[in-house]
């Protein structure tokens, strides 16, 4: 398993501390539009969203990530009603828990309500589209997510063209987190993520999550925004709801080469293949040590005791 050398494996956001070095963060997905990806919608009324985000919490989320826009082409939203969509979420989780929030925005606008309603981090898809964004993240001292892509936000990008993919990502990462220091965010504020399936095909995603140790290499705690996507569905030809195990298999390949944060639709299994990562790499404990630690074995969980 690699391991990176992370600038500062410790990171405080404002009601709990992550230590990189030794923990793979689950971010939970909700998505508070009438045309997401995965749920087609399911989250969008603001109930279903709230009870969706709480719910993840209770699965073991260290993280709830709320956004009102798809990444995917489409007419732009206004600030004020992509603020209305995600800020009564991040209100209501803030008030339940101490979870990490992030809102899903690349927009500064956006990202300031988000703030002010408790939100720990900005999670910018589009790479600082618009400069402005760590400005404001700068200033009110939150996380910043720097994600690879290369369209304009909500247009097309037609045949992505690499000499190679994982070279190119990760240079510029290294550039978007030197314009994020320039404006002031701290380096202990940054994450960073390469960007599964934006602005890439199949092949380019796989060869992302094959290297991903040369993400994670930056130094930053690096996030694989891997469940669901496409790349999984063309790889084994399958639906979006029959990909919980291949999304399962690239997370952990991805913790595996040194992801930190893995952002994943189906929380509790995902807690659970995390933590067994975890548990191999001596991170932390077994929940119990039963097996093989006695004379006889007992019987496992829900068979007869032998005759």
């Amino acid at each position: 398993m690699f391991e990176p050398e992370l600038v500062h494996p410790v990171h405080r956001f404002a009601h709990r501390s992550i230590d990189f070095s030794r923990r793979i963060a689950v971010m939970a997905i909700i998505n508070r539009t009438p045309d997401s990806f995965y749920d087609a919608g399911a989250n969008f009324a603001l109930e279903a969203a709230v009870r969706s985000a709480r719910d993840a919490v209770e699965a073991g989320a260290d993280w709830v990530d709320i956004g009102g826009v798809p990444f995917a082409p489409g007419p732009p939203l206004g600030a004020a009603e992509e603020a209305e969509r995600i800020v009564p979420v991040i209100r209501a989780v803030r008030e339940a828990s101490d979870v990490v929030v992030s809102a899903d925005t690349f927009l500064p606008e956006v990202a300031e309500a988000a703030i002010d309603a408790g939100a720990d981090v900005i999670n910018d898809t589009t790479g600082l589209a618009y400069p402005g964004l760590a400005s404001v993240v700068a200033e009110a001292g939150v996380h910043l997510v720097l994600t690879h892509s290369l369209a304009a936000p909500r247009t097309d990008y037609a045949r992505p063209v690499y000499d190679d993919v994982v070279s190119e990502v990760a240079d510029f990462l290294r550039r978007k987190v030197d314009v994020a220091l320039a404006a002031g965010v701290a380096p202990e504020k940054i994450v960073v993520d390469p960007g599964h399936d934006l602005n890439k095909n199949t092949l380019h995603t796989l060869e992302i999550t094959r290297r991903f140790s040369e993400i994670a290499s930056l130094g930053y705690p690096a996030l694989a925004a891997v469940s669901n996507k496409d790349f999984i569905g063309e790889a084994l030809d399958l639906e979006k709801q029959e990909r919980t195990p291949g999304s399962l298999a690239a997370a952990t390949m991805c913790a595996m080469n040194g992801a930190r944060i893995v952002r994943m639709h189906n929380v509790r299994e995902s807690v659970q293949a995390m933590r067994l990562v975890e548990t191999a790499m001596g991170w932390r404990e077994p929940a119990y040590l039963k097996h093989n630690m006695s004379d006889a074995n007992e019987p496992a969980h829900g068979q007869p005791a032998e005759s």
